[in-house]
């Protein structure tokens, strides 16, 4: 079986027009660089793939031994992406949902006749809005916290109570994170559109998960660790340890997925992320869902280095797996990007 893999960031994206969408991608090339390798690593542990890597030309990369390279010359990412997903079985896409560059390569994918393992272009392009996302959820009855979309050059609304957070509607990796404090200057106005929302207090998690035909299956429930000195720049993760958490977790996070589902029409395939604050009440009254991230999440570099079996072929033969609450990887994890990971 061919499967080809594609990771925007080392794949040509930053050398295309692209790349002025994404308001952080050179601060994104390192968790890119580590889940590019990570992913290549961990198809090789499928003797039955034949792997192919679609890279940036001008990029220097330690590619894993019996990875086939195809090359990408500047500018030319988006169509060496559909010519190689016509001549393979699969094609792993990772890509920033920002600017609807990830539903794109997705949707060239398709058209070339190839076989996404990822979200459906509708389901992305929701997950990728934070307003749409929170509209949704909370349509659906999933607990988010309170908050409003603001404009491009939109001001602070005065009466919006504080501490809170302001995000890039379809910013990744902390792309326009904002924390305002009670007391502080009202920030100036951003050149993006925003969501404003409550600070919510408790247990940053989040929760992994390989989806497809409407089932969505936990591969670990999380910790976030993020740089305290870089707001949303994550660092690493470790099992979130009390088990009756780890539940309530992973049913808010399929919770999520199949109210985006229903709003899209359309389904969650692959790898998907959805963060959110557990609070201090066992019941979950006081857990809101943050995100949902349509893509692989950086926390695969840590979880594959630490599963039994490959998560690539987890996500290539999905109807094949159990769902069980605790987890694919049922041993406890705790790792750090760029250190042990």
């Amino acid at each position: 079986m061919r499967l080809l893999v594609h990771e925007w960031c080392c794949s040509g994206g930053l050398s295309g027009a692209d790349a002025a969408l994404v308001g952080a991608a050179a601060a994104i090339l390192p968790e890119a660089r580590a889940m590019f390798r990570a992913l290549l690593a961990d198809a090789r542990r499928v003797p039955e793939l034949d792997v192919v890597a679609v890279i940036d030309e001008g990029l220097t990369l330690d590619l894993p031994a019996g990875i086939a390279p195809w090359p990408v010359p500047p500018g030319r990412e988006l169509d060496v992406l559909a010519a190689a997903a016509a001549t393979a079985d699969a094609a792993l896409v990772v890509a920033p949902e920002t600017g609807g560059i990830l539903a794109r390569r997705v949707a060239a994918v398709q058209n070339a006749g190839g076989r996404p393992l990822a979200c459906d272009p509708a389901f992305i392009t929701i997950a990728a809005d934070k307003q749409a996302t929170a509209l949704a959820l909370a349509a659906a009855g999933v607990p988010v916290p309170a908050g409003r979309s603001l404009e491009p050059g939109a001001a602070w609304p005065p009466e919006f109570f504080r501490p809170a957070i302001r995000k890039r509607r379809d910013g990744v990796g902390g792309d326009g994170l904002l924390f305002i404090e009670p007391g502080t200057p009202t920030p100036p106005p951003a050149h993006d559109a925003t969501r404003i929302e409550a600070f919510v207090t408790g247990l940053p998690v989040g929760v992994s998960l390989i989806c497809d035909a409407g089932r969505a299956r936990p591969v670990a429930v999380l910790e976030q660790v993020f740089d305290p000195a870089t707001p949303g720049s994550y660092r690493g993760g470790r099992t979130v340890a009390a088990p009756a958490a780890r539940h309530r977790a992973a049913w808010l996070a399929r919770r999520a997925i199949a109210a985006l589902e229903r709003a899209a029409g359309a389904a969650a395939r692959g790898w998907v992320g959805v963060d959110m604050i557990l609070g201090d009440r066992e019941d979950g009254r006081a857990d809101r869902v943050l995100e949902v991230n349509p893509r692989l999440t950086t926390a695969f570099v840590g979880l594959a280095a630490r599963s039994a079996t490959s998560l690539v072929a987890a996500m290539l033969a999905p109807d094949t797996l159990p769902c069980p609450a605790a987890g694919l990887v049922p041993c406890a994890v705790d790792f750090r990007i760029g250190t042990d990971a």
